[in-house]
């Protein structure tokens, strides 16, 4: 193995350390930090210079994304002039691996003075920052993972993961659900996801409907016909069971001579496994997977067989 490789595997097995020593720093303060955004009546303003604005954009993008409004701004920027944006129902996260950067302190009196709240993010427990902040969270960052130990990777990665600590506690503690998750991204294959129901994608056309009493020699060509895999026994309108190509082959090799006598009514699923028309695909997708099977049939109130949702549908 060549130095550069080595030197690529130390950074991340360092990274990767840093992340369980952040374990410690989930305390009282932590908490706190939690019981403050949960409650706040306004906006979450989070704030940082350098690297540490630019992990803060990211934490104020994920706290937005999973139902608790917040958004980042440079704190030079509050300082000359867009201290506006932050009201009195705001509470400001700062960012300092330091605690003690200067242009962010000096936001920190005009706060103290309008009762704004701050959750200060440093690696430093007797910094200024730690002292005026209503609640502190520690980084506990002994060294970057950079060779020199200069640029800023170690003390970044924990403060982007402290920062999704405090996104999924709020997702909890607001029992923030997929399809709230659904509303903030309404674009692209995520969104689609939660979004799509069963009547967006299913087959409703030349379905492989049969009656349980046809014998299994019709019954492989419906399955061949249909081009699901799968011929579904019908009666009266109602769905009665389904059989899979599957079925048909383990039938051929258990009966053998008694093949073409059998009934579908003799080897089909009974209850297979249903939907309605407006379950949505991810609810679809879990389905299929936990049963191992590759299609549902969808169905009304009445178990009338409405069309099949089968695994290539719910690719998107």
């Amino acid at each position: 193995m060549n130095t550069l490789s080595q030197t690529a595997i130390k950074c991340l097995q360092d990274e990767a350390q840093i992340l369980l020593d952040q374990i410690p720093s989930i305390d009282d303060q932590f908490l706190k930090a939690v019981d403050l955004l949960y409650n706040c009546k306004g906006k979450v303003v989070v704030t940082g210079v350098g690297k540490s604005g630019h992990i803060g954009a990211k934490i104020a993008a994920t706290f937005s994304s999973t139902g608790t409004p917040s958004f980042y701004v440079n704190p030079l920027d509050l300082y000359h002039g867009d201290l506006g944006v932050i009201t009195g129902d705001d509470i400001v996260i700062a960012i300092s691996n330091s605690g003690q950067t200067d242009e962010l302190l000096r936001i920190i009196p005009n706060m103290l003075e309008r009762h704004i709240p701050i959750i200060g993010v440093s690696g430093n427990s007797q910094s200024l920052l730690a002292k005026y902040a209503n609640a502190h969270i520690l980084l506990r960052v002994k060294r970057e993972a950079t060779p020199l130990g200069l640029a800023p990777t170690s003390s970044t990665t924990a403060t982007l993961a402290l920062g999704d600590a405090l996104a999924c506690c709020l997702i909890v503690a607001r029992q923030f659900t997929a399809s709230d998750f659904a509303r903030f991204h309404p674009g692209g294959s995520l969104g689609k996801r939660l979004l799509t129901k069963a009547s967006d994608v299913m087959y409703k056309e030349n379905l492989p409907v049969i009656s349980p009493d046809t014998k299994l020699g019709e019954a492989v060509m419906c399955v061949s016909r249909g081009r699901l895999g799968i011929c579904i026994a019908v009666d009266d309108g109602k769905v009665l069971g389904l059989v899979t190509d599957g079925d048909i082959r383990r039938a051929m090799e258990t009966s053998q001579s008694r093949f073409f006598s059998l009934a579908v009514s003799d080897i089909m699923t009974r209850n297979p496994k249903t939907v309605s028309v407006d379950t949505r695909i991810d609810a679809i997708d879990n389905i299929m997977n936990s049963n191992k099977i590759h299609c549902v049939l969808v169905v009304d109130e009445a178990n009338r067989l409405l069309g099949v949702v089968d695994s290539f549908s719910t690719v998107i």
